[in-house]
């Protein structure tokens, strides 16, 4: 065998027949991931794979492996891994190596999924392009002149390059979705609660989720299953009972109302985007589904309100980082000094503005002006949502405005980086389920859809997404990366 297989699922079935092995999986996947061209990786761990591998094998012939048994995966560097280095794509990190596991990888582990190494990202995960690391930009497989989304480009690329099975990544405001829809891959984001963060560097804690990248619907909804669920290290994380998610696959979209909200179709968006979402939903609708026009009237607010909190939990978050308990250490001739010569060497540009503007959101005389207000607007938005869903089962929209842009495009104009992110970052002010699958190309550069459900209804989600995926060819599209 040369390559990985397409998914999972195919995967899991040559194992099974004894017509490869997990050593084998990995072994491909190492290949492809050390000739990788795209800035992928920040470290592969060859042997901790190798004896995850073997490992897997021996569970695979005694006969109770689960599906992701052998399966090769990549993790985004912002999710802790015992015993191999974690930077959250920050020079401030550089070194560290955490002490225990994320809960989302001990459930990996538990299924016996072999880890290649950890993927690129933006620098704490803040960024639309995936240029804001610290250790380089990451390229787009479909054309290496344009970004791959961000932040967690590096996990999207892992995968439409065919160097792993699946990736993990963190959606803050779409970092999952939006890189997925520019490289051609499936992208989820799980309700919020549904995944626990524990052990993953903490960006925005009341936004953050873990979530897959992979080449299908289906492979997404098995990565999910082993991923949901109450972890008591996490209390924002909820005790539901596990869902089969990929028994909803099959049902079709026959009678289920998909909400089509005008405000996501704007002035500016590219025409072959807006005409392959419509052609999207025409396709459900001939599969059955009654569209019914909505309207989510306070979308433009989503974008002041996002880059409000954010920056304020943000600013927060990192203020851990001060060269005494983590990473990079520049000593000073005192303590606050130190605390200076490391954050100011250690943090990237990007970082710092955000930091800046989230300290100035927080900061007295600003705080009841700027972050209580953007905290109203959003309940606001969710109860928006609310009545919406209320009205229908789900909602499609485009994933991004834009197919993937240039590198070094967008980086001097912030503003016009952020709103890549304006069809997305509503679903996480909101804590709902959103997935970005393929649905055509534009110019050669692929072009995503967004199915978003209601909370904790992600087989809703998956059994849209699987209607429409069944029906065409786009997951099948791949860049021609030995080009």
């Amino acid at each position: 065998m040369k390559d990985l297989p397409r998914t999972i699922t195919e995967a899991a079935a040559l194992l099974r027949r004894r017509e490869t092995t997990a050593l084998e999986l990995a072994e491909i996947a190492l290949r492809a991931a050390h000739a990788d061209r795209f800035n992928t990786w920040l470290l592969l761990s060859d042997e901790r794979a190798r004896a995850q591998a073997r490992a897997a094998d021996e569970r695979l012939r005694a006969g109770d492996a689960p599906l992701l048994c052998g399966i090769p995966w990549a993790c985004k560097d912002i999710i802790g891994t015992k015993g191999v280095a974690t930077t959250a794509g920050s020079k401030i990190l550089e070194g560290y190596v955490p002490p225990y596991s994320a809960t989302v990888v001990e459930r990996l582990d538990e299924h016996g999924a072999v880890m290649m190494g950890k993927t690129n990202l933006d620098e704490f995960a803040m960024g639309s392009s995936n240029e804001n690391s610290a250790f380089g930009p990451v390229k787009n497989p479909w054309r290496v002149d344009r970004v791959p989304g961000g932040s967690s480009g590096g996990s999207a690329v892992a995968v439409a390059a065919g160097e792993a099975l699946f990736a993990l990544g963190t959606d803050t405001g779409g970092s999952i979705r939006q890189p997925a829809a520019l490289t051609g891959v499936v992208g989820m984001k799980p309700t919020y609660g549904r995944v626990s963060r524990y052990g993953v560097v903490a960006f925005a804690s009341s936004l953050d989720q873990v979530g897959p990248f992979t080449n299908s619907v289906e492979d997404c909804a098995i990565v999910c299953e082993a991923l949901f669920g109450k972890d008591p290290s996490d209390a924002t994380t909820m005790p539901l009972p596990k869902e089969d998610l990929r028994r909803e696959l099959d049902r079709g979209v026959k009678s289920m109302r998909i909400g089509v909200p005008k405000e996501f179709f704007i002035e500016g968006m590219e025409k072959n985007v807006e005409r392959a979402v419509r052609d999207a939903l025409r396709e459900l609708e001939r599969q059955g589904a009654e569209l019914v026009d909505v309207s989510l009237s306070l979308t433009d607010h989503g974008l002041a309100v996002y880059y409000l909190i954010q920056p304020a939990e943000a600013s927060a978050n990192l203020a851990r980082y001060d060269g005494v308990r983590y990473g990079l250490r520049v000593d000073g001739p005192d303590l606050l000094e130190t605390y200076r010569r490391t954050r100011g060497k250690g943090f990237g540009p990007e970082v710092k503005r955000r930091m800046i503007l989230g300290t100035y959101a927080l900061s007295a005389g600003y705080y009841d002006a700027y972050y209580v207000k953007a905290q109203k607007v959003r309940t606001l938005i969710k109860q928006e949502f609310d009545r919406v869903f209320e009205k229908v089962d789900a909602i499609v929209t485009p994933t991004s405005p834009t197919v993937a842009f240039k590198i070094g495009q967008k980086v001097n104009d912030p503003l016009s980086m952020y709103l890549n992110d304006i069809f997305t970052l509503p679903v996480n002010i909101s804590g709902l389920p959103g997935v970005s699958l393929p649905c055509g190309l534009s110019e050669g550069l692929p072009i995503g859809l967004q199915v978003i459900a209601n909370s904790y209804q992600e087989a809703t989600m998956f059994r849209v997404a699987a209607a429409y995926e069944r029906a065409t060819k786009h997951h099948e599209m791949r860049p021609e990366v030995a080009a």
